[in-house]
């Protein structure tokens, strides 16, 4: 079954690129993977400091994992995993994607403020030419009303 792997973070963006994958997954018979990246600088502490910032980390993405996965869920019928991995966040997608082969389509959301797209897609398209697999980019300002309308 093809995936659409969708970027898990604490943008406004992430919303609708969420829709998008969700929406297309349920229309096409795909799945989602849900993948949110902790960055390795938010531990440079103590060692018992670290591993329990890391597993606060890692509530705090679980718990908002789970909002998604309810609406994908009801409304979509689309059933998400989680991945949560450790790294710099386009190392670990790129990562993920040659990880797990049924992964078919990355989703992002850009940014819709006149400061671009955000770090995270400015960072991928440039690289967008020698990913294994398509990049959809999502307008982070296009209503649920078009989204549903394009997928």
């Amino acid at each position: 079954m093809r995936k659409f792997l969708v970027v898990l973070d604490d943008s406004r963006e992430c919303l609708n690129a969420m829709r998008f994958a969700a929406m297309r997954a349920a229309r096409t018979g795909g799945g989602v993977a849900i993948l949110s990246v902790i960055p390795p600088d938010d531990f440079n502490h103590w060692i018992g400091v670290g591993d329990i910032m890391r597993s606060e980390a890692r509530e705090r993405i679980e718990a908002h994992f789970e909002v998604f996965a309810k609406w994908m869920r009801d409304r979509q019928g689309v059933d998400p995993e989680l991945v949560i991995r450790e790294g710099d966040p386009v190392t670990e997608i790129l990562a993920q994607v040659k990880d797990d082969p049924d992964i078919g389509v990355l989703v992002l959301g850009a940014a819709a403020d006149k400061k671009g797209p955000g770090p995270l897609v400015s960072q991928m398209t440039r690289s967008s030419g020698s990913l294994p697999i398509p990049l959809t980019i999502v307008p982070g300002d296009m209503s649920k009303e078009r989204l549903e309308a394009i997928t």
